[in-house]
């Protein structure tokens, strides 16, 4: 099957901000490299021609240096599903699984996303979701499952009940998708939720009421599930890929 990727990398990176440096989030750099730039080694597995960067926030900065993949630009800071219809125009005749992943998560290994998309492609699904097991899983968003531990929905943590908020299966923002039933499905999703914002969240969901099928890919992820927000998970992630 083929495989295209979107790449989200359109975040300003507020938290991230220090005096002098007012550069896009996965421009900040780990070890002398920008954070994009460890998450595109990682995907060396897929033409660079079939890899889109969503950019936004002094989208120059990014194009400066990546200026020979595909882009797409997310005009508002509207959410996760917002960054993603962004690039429908360019997949509009593809019918092929799309892998969709964030710009600021430098630690998820190539395994991880070739385990994803072996799953995808084994189960037959319509989207295949990458989680892991963590003890605190704080902000992640949350798998939920049903009783006979199937998928259900992904509840974002500032969203979840009490009861769910206690669950340590969390989502790790990266995802597989049939390109063709992914944009059929961002067309519908709402921004009724704490943040008024689009999630890319909910379309797993709406897959499966559709009756799609959605299957989880649970791996033993550890730190590769650390994303760049603040200046002190910059330098976590720094001395993890120091060693």
């Amino acid at each position: 099957m083929d495989l295209k990727a979107i790449v989200l990398a359109a975040g300003k990176g507020t938290r991230l901000r220090t005096e002098g440096c007012d550069l896009p989030k996965v421009m900040r750099q780990a070890l002398g490299k920008p954070l994009l730039q460890y998450v595109l080694d990682e995907l060396d597995f897929i033409d660079k021609k079939d890899i889109i960067l969503v950019v936004g926030y002094k989208k120059e900065e990014i194009l400066s240096v990546y200026g020979d993949y595909e882009y797409a630009v997310q005009q508002h800071q509207l959410g996760t599903g917002d960054a993603v219809k962004a690039c429908e125009d360019k997949l509009r005749d593809f019918d092929g699984a799309v892998l969709v992943c964030c710009g600021d998560t430098p630690l998820i290994k190539k395994e991880s996303y070739k385990d994803l998309f072996d799953t995808f492609t084994r189960e037959g699904s319509d989207c295949t979701i990458l989680s892991g097991l963590i003890d605190e899983p704080g902000s992640y968003g949350r798998i939920i499952r049903d009783q006979n531990g199937d998928f259900l929905r992904i509840t974002e943590a500032k969203d979840c009940t009490e009861e769910e908020y206690k669950i340590n299966e969390v989502n790790s923002g990266l995802y597989i998708f049939s390109s063709k039933k992914l944009f059929d499905t961002l067309k519908r999703i709402k921004n009724e939720n704490a943040q008024g914002e689009y999630y890319l969240t909910d379309v797993p969901e709406l897959i499966l009421k559709d009756g799609g099928k959605v299957s989880i890919c649970c791996r033993e992820l550890g730190n590769e599930l650390i994303g760049v927000n603040t200046m002190e998970q910059l330098k976590e992630v720094e001395d993890i890929l120091r060693g």
